[in-house]
C-alpha cells in the first residue's frame, strides 16, 4: 500500500495545498464513507454537502468550492475530477489475474506468433496464421481464431471470442463475455423462408479502444465493421454489420447499432439507444437516454432526445404541449357540453 504526503498527491495532480501538507494518505475513498488517511474529492456540486461531515484527511475541491474547515487538508484543482482521476491512477494496482507466459493448457497453432511479454491464460485457443504482439494479456478461456491481428499491449478478459480474420490494435481492452467477428444479420427473403447471406468481411478495432463485457461486434457483409481509435463502448452493445463507430466516440449501455450506419467523431450515446440501419451520426452529437434514432441526424453538435429523435429544445416543446392534453381534453369536453345547453335552449352557435 502507497503512502505519500497530501503535498506530494498534490504535485502528481497538479493542484495546490491549504492546510497541513505533511498529512498521509494511502488512498481514495467516497465522501461519505472516507477516513483518516484516505483523500476524496468533489466534483459535483450535488456532493458539498457532505464536506462539513467527511472523515476524510484529505479533499480534493475545485478552485471555486467552498470549504471552511480547518480539520482538513484541501488540495484545490482546476479540473476536480480529472484530479481525482490521476489520485485513483496512483493509487489503484491492477489484480493480477494471470500468471506470466502460456498456460499448459493453451492451445496454440504451429503458426501462431507470440510477442514478447504476452501472457496466456487457462484454456486459452490461439487459431492458425494469428498474431499477438508484445506485452498482451490474454485471460483465461480466450477463443482467437485464425488469421487474427492483435496488438501490442492488448488485453482480452477471460471468455473473450475474438473470430476470424479480426483486426485489433495497440492498448485495446476487451471485457468478459464479449464477441468480435460473429455474423452479421443477413437474410434474404426466399418465398417463406429467410436465406442466410455469407458474411465475408472482417472487424477492425483501432487502436486505445476499451470495450465492455458481453458485447457483439459482427463482422461485415463484405468489407468492415470499424470501432475507431480511442472509442469506448459500455456493457451489451450490439454493432451490427458494416457499422463504422468514430474515433473518441462514447457508447452506454444497451445501446444497438443496426448494419451499415456510420456514427462520426465525439459523439455521446446515452443508455438504451436504438439507432436504424444506413444512417449517417455527425461528428459531436449528443443523444439522450432511451432515444430512438429512424433518419440521420447531419447537424454537428446538436443534442437530440426522445423516440423518434428530436432536436432537444424541440422534444422539449413536444413533451410539454403533450402533459398538457389531458387539461386540453377536459376543457374541449367542458366547452362541447355548454354548446349542447346552448344549442338545447334553442341558442344557435
Amino acid at each position: 500500500m502507497e503512502t505519500i504526503t497530501a503535498s506530494q498527491l498534490a504535485e502528481i495532480v497538479g493542484g495546490t495545498i491549504e492546510g497541513d501538507p505533511s498529512v498521509f494518505v494511502h488512498r481514495m475513498a467516497k465522501i461519505e464513507e472516507a477516513g483518516p488517511g484516505e483523500c476524496t474529492f468533489v466534483a459535483n456540486p450535488k456532493y458539498e454537502k457532505y464536506i462539513a461531515t467527511t472523515g476524510a484527511s484529505v479533499i480534493i475541491l475545485s478552485e471555486s468550492a467552498s470549504c471552511t474547515r480547518d480539520d482538513i487538508t484541501i488540495i484545490r484543482a482546476r479540473d476536480a475530477y480529472l484530479a481525482f482521476v490521476k489520485s485513483l491512477e496512483f493509487f489503484y494496482t491492477p489484480p493480477q489475474w494471470l500468471t506470466p507466459g502460456v498456460s499448459d493448457t493453451a492451445i496454440l497453432a504451429a503458426d501462431a506468433f507470440i510477442g514478447e511479454g504476452t501472457w496466456i491464460g487457462e484454456f486459452v485457443v490461439v487459431g492458425k496464421n494469428t498474431r499477438i504482439g508484445k506485452n498482451c494479456r490474454i485471460g483465461h478461456g480466450v477463443i482467437i481464431g485464425p488469421d487474427v491481428t492483435l496488438g501490442d499491449e492488448t488485453v482480452l478478459y477471460p471468455n473473450v471470442t475474438v473470430l476470424s480474420g479480426s483486426r485489433i490494435g495497440t492498448r485495446v481492452t476487451i471485457h468478459s463475455g464479449t464477441v468480435i467477428g460473429s455474423d452479421g444479420f443477413g437474410f434474404v427473403p426466399v418465398g417463406e423462408r429467410f436465406e442466410k447471406i455469407p458474411q465475408t468481411g472482417i472487424v477492425v478495432i483501432e487502436d486505445d479502444v476499451e470495450i465492455g463485457a458481453n458485447c457483439a461486434i459482427d463482422r461485415a457483409t463484405l468489407g468492415e465493421t470499424v470501432i475507431r481509435k480511442r472509442a469506448k463502448l459500455d456493457n451489451l452493445i450490439q454493432v451490427a454489420h458494416n457499422v463504422e463507430i468514430g474515433s473518441d466516440t462514447v457508447v452506454a449501455g444497451q445501446s444497438g447499432f443496426s448494419g451499415s450506419t456510420k456514427v462520426g467523431q465525439h459523439v455521446i450515446i446515452a443508455g438504451q439507444v436504438g439507432i436504424a440501419g444506413h444512417l449517417e451520426i455527425a461528428d459531436h452529437v449528443t443523444i439522450a437516454a432511451q432515444s430512438g434514432v429512424s433518419k440521420s441526424l447531419t447537424q454537428a453538435g446538436k443534442t437530440y432526445w426522445g423516440s423518434p429523435a428530436k432536436e432537444h429544445h424541440q422534444a422539449l416543446r413536444l413533451e410539454g404541449a403533450i402533459r398538457q392534453l389531458p387539461e386540453l381534453i377536459k376543457k374541449i369536453r367542458e366547452l362541447e357540453e355548454k354548446i349542447e345547453a346552448l344549442e338545447s335552449s334553442g341558442i344557435t352557435i
